[in-house]
């Protein structure tokens, strides 16, 4: 079977970097080390015979439980205009390690990685503006974790449901 030329070229830029591919109904997925995020994203980008130049998503999965290891996934879904082509990038990271934010290869990111921060609380180094984007600042916890309380709502939550009884 013939390799996917992102994957070869991925391989030949960072050897060093690839832990594993996957393939699943066509859809690639790549799982690397999250030191060379960055350039790794950078090369994906600006190679001339892949040009991945749209970044869809960055989300996250909390794996409690289900692995030895780190706890979370960080994923990143790119798209080629191109070429029509998709793949996803996933690094595994413990919590509370920082994740380097890809906000210089694609200022979208921005948004993504607020998201996940907020609701998963993996930090993103060197992210530009590092704040809470969906929930109050004065919010406690990430309620996409697996381990938060389900049952617990938030002061602000419980008071506008008695104020409108």
């Amino acid at each position: 079977m013939e390799e996917n030329l992102t994957v070869k070229r991925l391989r030949e830029a960072f050897p060093d970097s690839i832990l594993e591919v996957g393939s699943f109904h066509g859809e690639v997925t790549v799982l690397m080390k999250q030191e060379e995020i960055v350039q790794l994203c950078r090369f994906l980008k600006n190679d001339p015979e892949l040009e991945y130049d749209y970044l869809s998503n960055v989300t996250a999965v909390d794996c409690l439980k289900q692995r030895d290891g780190p706890r979370f996934d960080v994923v990143y879904h790119l798209y080629s205009l191109r070429h029509k082509w998709r793949v996803r990038l996933k690094t595994r990271v413990e919590e509370g390690t920082p994740v380097p934010s890809i906000t210089p290869v694609w200022e979208g990111a921005n948004w993504y990685e607020r998201e996940v921060y907020d609701l998963f609380g993996i930090p993103f180094e060197g992210h530009p503006d590092f704040r809470r984007i969906i929930l109050p600042e004065d919010f406690e916890g990430h309620p996409l974790r697996k381990d938060y309380p389900v049952q617990a709502s938030p002061p602000w939550w419980e008071e506008e449901a008695h104020g409108r009884a």
